[in-house]
């Protein structure tokens, strides 16, 4: 009976030993999350260090579930209930590291693997005042042609350009002042062209995409085009396009 006893005991402290594990490496796994990005947007290390880091996070949260599990694991003397409050901080937040590369390795499979999105792709906004900021991007302004087009409006076919009742003029108003809301830091406005350029910071990786408005007239009003693209990487996991959705419902809310 006594081994019984001591046996359980040592199950018990086993048991512990991980949900303490789990628990520091939780907090680690966590810190290394926010720092992957946030690093590379305070310039401590490019993106790629950014995802090696991320990718190094994924297996340790990976790690940490697994130790909670264990450490939950319900044993003899029903051990269970009074070691869930302990476990379940690294639980829920091994799970969520969890879950946020397994989304964007979903978001990746589902979109189409582009940087450049455009409500025109016939005839794509251009850019100008923006260019000297891209001297470093390993992206091109050039429009990929018909093959990008083609993977746009087959992975996007909502993205379309808004046709307004108002003249061009007051589009163009409209168009900027939209663009100030997003939050965008506009670079150059253009009235002469009608065109409007302005650059978006994403939060956690701090990636920089360009954004260029075209106003032209139409019949019965005025057309808005938009273009956005990423300055790196191949693929921007729908990032330009969300962009661009947002800003069109933005722009044709009714004040």
């Amino acid at each position: 009976m006594e081994k019984g006893i001591e046996s359980g005991r040592r199950s018990h402290s086993m048991e512990s030993i991980f949900l303490r594990l789990a628990v520091w490496l939780s907090v680690f796994t966590l810190l290394a999350y926010f720092l992957s990005g946030f690093g590379n947007r305070l310039g401590w290390w490019n993106f790629r260090t950014g995802f090696e880091i991320l990718k190094y996070a994924f297996f340790g949260a990976l790690i940490t579930l697994c130790l909670t599990m264990i450490g939950i694991y319900k044993g003899p003397g029903g051990e269970y209930n009074r070691r869930f409050p302990l476990a379940l901080p690294p639980l829920l937040i091994s799970l969520f590291l969890v879950s946020i590369p397994l989304k964007f390795i979903w978001v990746a499979k589902n979109v189409p693997r582009i940087h450049d999105i455009t409500t025109d792709p016939d005839n794509p906004p251009g850019f100008s005042a923006i260019l000297p900021l891209r001297k470093d991007a390993s992206n091109s302004v050039v429009y990929g042609g018909p093959e990008i087009a083609a993977l746009q409006r087959k992975g996007y076919p909502e993205i379309k350009p808004v046709v307004m009742s108002m003249t061009p003029d007051q589009a163009f108003q409209r168009s900027l002042s939209t663009a100030e809301k997003m939050g965008w830091k506009i670079v150059d406005v253009n009235p002469s062209d009608r065109r409007i350029e302005a650059t978006d910071t994403t939060l956690w990786f701090g990636f920089k995409d360009d954004i260029v408005i075209r106003i032209t007239p139409s019949s019965g009003g005025s057309r808005i085009d938009v273009r956005s693209v990423s300055r790196v990487g191949v693929s921007d996991v729908g990032t330009n396009a969300k962009r661009i959705q947002n800003y069109l419902k933005k722009l044709e809310e009714i004040e």
